[in-house]
């Protein structure tokens, strides 16, 4: 499969006052279009820098980050956000789900925010949630659902845009291990699918575990792979 994610000799510094904390280390990594590749490490370790970095969300200091042959550290601020919302989803641990929206809303938001029609948002965001599993709660809020069916949500409005890739921080962090086993069964269960590309952070090695390949992470760079069975 070809190559859809390529980091070259990334370089990443948080500076605060006079001190500096380097977080990357020329990071070098590559990811095939349909792999899902885990991120594992210690706190500190610089994984989800990592992740922030090759989705746009934070700026690199130097090297290259390459998304389908996009150099999106070329990229503005206005630049990268639009590429995110055409090629990326997001899930997050904590859910990042609006309390004062329901399940479609909050599903369907991203669409209205690009310029869909709230016809064709509604219709989506709907097929969205039904994909995951959690249709029969679209007009719940968030306080209404549960941990499992919460995530079932973001993991929805991740996918409402179709995108190429999902990048997934700690998704299961905040789960107990029967909802956590879910979770992951359904992003397996998308991967396969859809041929979407997961990347997932998790310090939780059953998670780690299920990815097609493990990349382990410490002090800021990459220091070994290996392939579960």
């Amino acid at each position: 499969m070809p190559v859809i994610i390529e980091t070259r000799e990334v370089v990443k510094t948080y500076r605060t006052d006079d001190v500096a904390l380097t977080a990357l280390r020329g990071v070098d990594l590559r990811v095939h279009k349909g792999e899902m590749v885990s991120i594992m490490g210690p706190s500190g370790c610089g994984k989800t820098t990592l992740l922030n970095c090759m989705s746009g969300l934070d700026e690199v200091d130097s090297g290259q980050i390459l998304i389908d042959g996009t150099d999106i550290s070329t990229l503005s601020d206005n630049q990268r956000t639009d590429f995110r919302a055409t090629s990326m989803g997001f899930v997050f641990q904590f859910y990042n789900l609006l309390p004062v929206l329901s399940a479609v809303e909050n599903v369907e938001l991203p669409l209205l925010v690009s310029g869909t029609k709230p016809s064709e948002a509604r219709e989506r965001a709907l097929a969205s949630l039904d994909v995951v599993g959690v249709k029969d709660w679209a007009r719940h809020r968030p306080a209404q659902l549960s941990g499992g069916q919460r995530q079932r949500v973001t993991i929805a409005r991740a996918l409402v845009n179709d995108p190429a890739i999902v990048w997934a921080d700690e998704p299961t962090g905040d789960l107990d291990s029967t909802n956590a086993a879910e979770i992951m069964a359904l992003m397996r269960d998308l991967n396969s699918r859809h041929s979407q590309t997961f990347v997932i952070v998790t310090h939780d090695p059953g998670v780690g575990s299920q990815a097609h390949r493990i990349v382990h992470m410490r002090d800021g760079q990459i220091v070994d792979e290996e392939f579960p069975s």
